[in-house]
């Protein structure tokens, strides 16, 4: 989906560079996409975005994530992701600000951030032993357009008993995990019993995909 959309005045709320030292700037192939603007904090998007060896400088946005209640998953993640990038106001410059918002959706629910222990418990019970959906919603922004896209891969998992949601639960706290678990962590090697999809998608961020999106969207 793309949109017109006006400048306003520069200026970026906080800035902190995550330039990835490994890569040669001058032939590393992410060096041709301009400095993106990340609006997000999870140190996995953090993580993705550099080890591909994309230049961004991270911007705090704050938005809330309330949503219409008859859009299906696939909408629902690309209007969270759009809805944090207009609640920046600055003028983005020669850069892309990119947001993002992930959602696990399963049986007709959707599974944000576990607010509390009894939350991240039932999460992970109505994940045991099911097939759910993970879902990422990514905005491209520049001063003149706006595009969204999502990804999605299936997971399913193995049965989990009360003893390994608990221990799971207290060590890992996975309170900042739509689903309430890191499929980069215990959860992941002990839990799920297959992927359908993009691995990176259910970490939190498409890379693969966000690659394609991002070249289209530099070059239209």
């Amino acid at each position: 989906m793309i949109s017109h959309i006006s400048n306003t005045s520069p200026q970026y709320l906080c800035k902190s560079n995550f330039h990835a030292s490994m890569h040669n700037s001058q032939s590393h192939p992410s060096n041709t996409f301009p400095n993106l603007l990340l609006a997000s904090k999870s140190p996995r998007r953090h993580q993705l975005l550099r080890d591909a060896g994309f230049q961004f400088d991270y911007i705090a946005i704050e938005a809330d994530e309330d949503f219409p209640p008859t859009l299906s998953p696939e909408e629902i993640c690309q209007f969270l992701a759009k809805h944090k990038s207009m609640h920046h106001h600055e003028s983005i410059g020669e850069n892309v600000l990119v947001t993002a918002d992930t959602i696990v959706y399963i049986n007709g629910q959707v599974l944000n951030k576990p607010q509390s222990v009894d939350e991240a418990h039932a999460m992970l019970h109505s994940l045991s032993n099911e097939t759910h959906s993970v879902f990422t919603g990514v905005c491209l922004r520049s001063d003149a357009k706006i595009h969204t896209f999502c990804d999605r891969t299936d997971v399913t998992f193995h049965p989990l008993s009360d003893e390994q949601i608990a221990y799971y639960v207290e060590h890992y706290k996975p309170f900042d995990k739509a689903g309430s678990y890191g499929v980069q962590d215990w959860m992941g090697y002990v839990g799920v019993k297959g992927i359908q999809g993009c691995f990176y998608n259910v970490m939190g961020f498409p890379v693969a995909k966000f690659y394609r999106e991002l070249t289209a969207f530099c070059q239209g």
